[in-house]
């Protein structure tokens, strides 16, 4: 199997260098996507000439980046893609066993909420409760059984991915991936990760950093994710037909 590592890259010069040696540690082809970064990023990914490079011009979002990762998988020929994110939260030293996984699943999720494991963190209360009720919610309307809908420690299928039509550029872009996942019935398999929190300041935008205005956004995303599918002929529950619990 021919797989690709990518890493989707916003103003990340601090920690560059750090996650892309244990990266290259254990994946031969990397990607990095750098979306529009203002910071040192740029200089810093000039020092690692093996790693393969897509530059967006301005800042895109992050479900852009993922698309731009997607399209260069599909583009290279290859048969997996590993995503990961590159804050210092995932753990490169598992990438291997996400690739195995995928020999039996279109997508392989990373969860959170698997399991525990020694050092965890205690990750910030809204963001955990929009997790779970987002997750509960995607549960309830397509039965997928996953237990951490936002992880972007992932590995896909690329014969999947070919089949995706990804719309939403921003951090909400995971949900419209699962609408997709459901409506056309790609294997889920989830892996137990750690769960890290090493920059508690991250923000997600605006006025996203609002927790009630990121749970509508996300419903808003999730509701728009569900038309589409639907006009294309796909059968899935609207979203109105659920309403998940505060």
């Amino acid at each position: 199997m021919r797989w690709l590592a990518a890493l989707p890259v916003y103003n990340e010069e601090k920690y560059i260098d750090s996650v892309l040696g244990e990266v290259c540690k254990y994946a031969d082809d990397v990607l990095v996507v750098n979306d529009g970064s203002t910071d040192a990023t740029a200089q810093r990914l000039a020092q690692w000439p093996q790693v393969k490079t897509v530059s967006h011009e301005t800042n895109l979002g992050y479900g852009a980046a993922l698309k731009s990762a997607f399209q260069y998988a599909i583009d290279g020929g290859y048969d997996c893609l590993v995503t990961l994110d590159c804050d210092g939260q995932h753990q490169p030293s598992m990438i291997p066993q996400f690739v195995e996984a995928c020999a039996e699943a279109d997508v392989v999720s990373g969860s959170r909420y698997l399991r525990p494991f020694p050092g965890d963190s205690q990750p910030p209360e809204d963001r955990m409760r929009i997790n779970r009720q987002i997750t509960e919610l995607l549960n309830r309307l397509f039965g997928l059984g996953i237990t951490d809908a936002f992880c972007g420690f992932k590995a896909y299928r690329v014969e999947a991915l070919r089949q995706l039509d990804i719309h939403e550029t921003g951090y909400a872009m995971p949900l419209e991936v699962w609408v997709q996942v459901a409506a056309l019935g790609l294997r889920v398999i989830e892996i137990a990760v750690p769960l890290l929190y090493l920059d508690l300041s991250r923000s997600f935008g605006g006025s996203l950093d609002d927790a009630e205005r990121r749970w509508q956004h996300y419903n808003e995303v999730l509701g728009r994710s569900i038309d589409r599918m639907r006009a294309r002929g796909y059968h899935l529950p609207p979203l109105a037909s659920s309403s998940p619990n505060s």
